[in-house]
């Protein structure tokens, strides 16, 4: 082992003085700790060259034959690309005819998208090679540069990439090229502040893909134009990981339907105007997919797919730097298997095999599955557990720089293939780790990436009744440049992790991690004094102290308690709390998300436990069936579906026109003269608002030094000034003044 990190070492100081003209440090992302400086954090910045003709000598001095040997996990990666495969690539000379800059000169942008409906046919197919081989020149040189600088220099495995990807648009259809076209010339279409979305599960909210389509218009009717469908792909029963372990890319899971139905559907969200998400689970796939059988049954090529070992030695070498997933339920990081007497690893589940995305023709097969779905008419994709997909001995692999070279390749094939179609990444984590997932305004990667940390901390000012730690972390997020795009939410498919600021917390008020965390999950399951909440553990480690949260949040709101208790009184607590959170989620840059049964309250559902299926996974707390009845009373304003429901559509509705929620708005929080109270700002051509949100059970007077005189916009009313204002237990208001600036 030590010879082979010496080697290792020793290729890499050699790779690294070859590049040095030219190639910025890989290991400058991990250093990056700022939050404030996340330019810098990119790795995809990376010495792309400007030209092919500056690539090419680089090039060829990559591959050398010392660095390729010391790759991690010697055998795997020289058997990578089986010969089969590649013999299968195009032609040298096709690919190398592929940016022809006369070709271009002939096809400008405006021309050839305006001219494509009128052609004929034949002018038309013409046309659309004209848009392929312009979207392909724009990022030839450094898809090529990114992809044999990953892979050793590995010219065939590119080669066959990029016959991929014509392949792929030569199968996309007309109404997809024309949606293309469309956003390609509004590229900011995705920061309209009227995009609202919504996440739900295909059979809790309507059994079918067919059934979703039949609800569209109730979807419409709760505003929403981003629709996200949790996992629906193929994965066995009982080993599914909720659907993500996936065994067939390709297939739908049969109750929910088919791949027609899912295509018919996304088509019928695109006449609505509406975007469709789906999830595309990357880091893994199920033990029951095709390449994990013939793996399991040692066809050449395929064990070459994941991390097979003959024995515990590596694994052994891995455990030790590599976090654990799942302590409790799914401890370790590989998993033996008897009838193949080797070890694979399993970061997640043991039936989720991780993939070995050192091996070329793992990416190029899992990117012509990203695009086959895209060509069925899914809008946007959820990279899901993006930071686990690179691994490497002696490193914890999270957040290495080849992730971000994958990512930023992932982008620019969608960018050839499909542009308007964007990523959406899943990066639970610190913001200082989960900022460099958008890239560079030169070299960009995510469209969007989750606000998992503001989300976290929401809940966290609930139970404590102190926006301190909030109002931190939301200055952090407004010093980031605008054009970074989150998603925000308070509930969603999984559970509630407590990844706060520890560190700020200790220093401000000397909170323990530990500690802290067990009173939030106290507070949040109902048994500290005085909460009304309701929700339940999810891998609760006794040992560490580390247990996540699951609940909805009309539950995790106090709805759920005083439902129970037929108190009025808590209701309307409960109901104002639910309704205050919504409105600092939708006060927020980005886009906001609605859990589905959220627009109604839905409750938590306890029927998981006795299903043999789920009863071990507390998430299905917040998983439950759509309640259709309940549903039907959201325009009576005398029930508590009513009030929510009505109430969240006004904030909606004010929110899509008023022009202080605009994307390039400026954002900002400040002092309330009350730690229960955010207060946060909000400015865009002369429209100033004011908001402010009692966390707290109490009534609070606070106040605002900004100049009059103010409309409020949820309840009404006009003040000249907000030198006192009064607000509800778990009330909030949102001034809007009404003068030129």
């Amino acid at each position: 082992m030590k010879s082979g990190k010496n080697k290792k070492a020793a290729a890499r100081k050699a790779a690294a003085a070859a590049r040095a003209k030219s190639a910025a440090p890989a290991a400058n992302v991990e250093k990056t700790a700022e939050v404030k400086a996340p330019v810098e954090a990119a790795p995809a910045e990376k010495s792309v060259p400007t030209s092919q003709a500056a690539a090419q000598p680089a090039l060829k001095a990559a591959p050398k034959q010392e660095q390729i040997k010391a790759a991690p996990v010697q055998e795997k990666l020289k058997a990578a690309p089986t010969q089969e495969k590649l013999k299968a690539a195009p032609k040298q000379e096709k690919l190398a005819a592929a940016p022809v800059p006369e070709k271009l000169k002939a096809a400008p942008k405006k021309e050839a998208l305006k001219a494509a409906p009128a052609e004929t046919p034949k002018a038309a197919a013409e046309s659309d090679d004209a848009v392929f081989e312009r979207r392909l020149a724009r990022h030839y040189d450094e898809l090529k540069w990114l992809y044999c600088e990953l892979y050793h220099g590995d010219e065939q495995a590119f080669e066959y990439c990029v016959s991929m990807l014509r392949k792929a648009w030569a199968d996309r259809k007309p109404a997809l090229r024309a949606q293309d076209a469309a956003r390609e010339a509004d590229p900011n279409w995705y920061r309209r502040q009227d995009l609202l979305g919504m996440m739900m599960y295909t059979n809790a909210f309507a059994g079918t893909l067919k059934g979703v389509e039949e609800k569209l218009p109730y979807i419409q009717e709760c505003g929403v134009n981003y629709l996200h469908l949790m996992p629906l792909l193929q994965s066995p029963k009982g080993r599914s990981d909720g659907g993500y372990a996936v065994a067939d890319f390709r297939t739908v899971q049969p109750e929910l339907g088919t791949m027609a139905d899912l295509e018919h559907l996304a088509d019928a969200c695109r006449e609505k105007g509406m975007s469709l998400c789906l999830d595309f689970v990357m880091n893994h796939t199920s033990e029951d997919h095709e390449w994990a059988k013939k793996a399991r049954a040692g066809e050449p090529g395929y064990r070459d797919r994941y991390f097979f070992y003959d024995n515990w030695d590596i694994p052994n070498e891995f455990e030790k730097t590599v976090p654990q997933v799942f302590p409790t339920t799914a401890p370790g990081s590989f998993t033996w298997l008897d009838d193949c007497q080797q070890v694979v690893m399993t970061n997640f589940y043991p039936y989720q095999w991780d993939l070995n995305y050192a091996n070329p023709v793992v990416f190029n097969d899992m990117t012509e599955n990203l695009l086959y779905l895209t060509n069925r008419g899914i809008d946007v994709i959820r990279l899901d557990a993006v930071p686990y997909i690179w691994k490497e001995l002696g490193t914890t692999c999270r957040n290495l720089p080849q992730v971000h070279t994958l990512v930023r390749m992932m982008r620019m094939v969608c960018e050839i293939v499909c542009p308007s179609v964007l990523l959406l990444g899943e990066v639970v984590m610190e913001p200082a780790k989960v900022v460099p997932y958008f890239g560079t305004p030169e070299k960009p990667e995510c469209h969007m990436l989750y606000n998992v940390t503001t989300m976290a901390t929401t809940w966290n000012s609930l139970a404590t009744a102190d926006v301190s730690l909030l109002r931190h972390q939301m200055d952090t997020v407004c010093a980031l440049p605008r054009d970074f795009l989150f998603l925000n939410y308070l509930r969603c498919h999984d559970d509630i992790g407590w990844g706060l600021d520890y560190p700020w917390l200790g220093a401000r008020f000397g909170t323990e991690e530990v500690a802290h965390k067990k009173y939030l999950n106290d507070w949040f399951t109902g048994k500290w004094p005085g909460s009304d909440s309701r929700g339940e553990l999810y891998n609760d480690d006794p040992q560490l102290g580390d247990a996540r949260l699951c609940g909805t949040t009309a539950s995790l709101c106090g709805v759920e308690a005083a439902d129970f208790e037929q108190d009025p009184f808590k209701m309307e607590r409960a109901i104002s709390c639910d309704l205050m959170l919504h409105a600092w989620m939708l006060v927020q840059s980005g886009i906001p998300v609605l859990y589905s049964g959220d627009e109604i309250g839905q409750l938590n559902d306890y029927t998981y436990h006795d299903d043999s299926e789920k009863w071990d996974d507390s998430r299905y707390l917040h998983r439950g069936n759509f309640q259709w009845d309940l549903a039907e009373l959201r325009h009576d304003s005398t029930t508590r579906q009513g009030k929510q429901f009505e109430g969240l559509r006004r904030l909606e509705e004010i929110r899509a026109k008023e022009q202080a929620f605009d994307a390039q708005a400026d954002v900002w929080t400040f002092d309330t003269g009350s730690d229960h109270v955010l207060g946060v700002g909000r400015w865009y051509k002369d429209h100033k608002l004011i908001a402010f949100f009692n966390f707290s059970p109490e009534f609070v007077h606070v106040s605002s030094w900004e100049k009059g005189p103010y409309d409020e916009l949820m309840y009404g009313g006009h003040r000249d000034d907000l030198n006192d204002v009064e607000l509800y237990p778990y009330g909030f208001a949102w001034f809007l003044h009404t003068e030129s600036i």
